[in-house]
């Protein structure tokens, strides 16, 4: 059974993660050819302190 694990910054709604998981299950059971029920998605929230891009944290700097 596929398990995509998203890893995404702190403060996505909910709303926005079902759709996310809903269109990742789509595709994913499509291509495999396997029951949406076998795909597993989990999302794990990143604070933004501890994400960085290109070097850079995605923290708002403090002023």
């Amino acid at each position: 059974m596929p398990f995509v694990n998203i890893r995404i910054l702190k403060g996505h709604s909910q709303q926005r993660k079902d759709e996310i998981a809903r269109r990742v299950t789509e595709a994913v059971s499509e291509i495999a050819e396997l029951p949406k029920e076998a795909v597993w998605v989990v999302f794990e929230d990143v604070e933004a302190p501890d994400w960085y891009v290109g070097g850079k944290t995605a923290a708002k700097p403090k002023e």
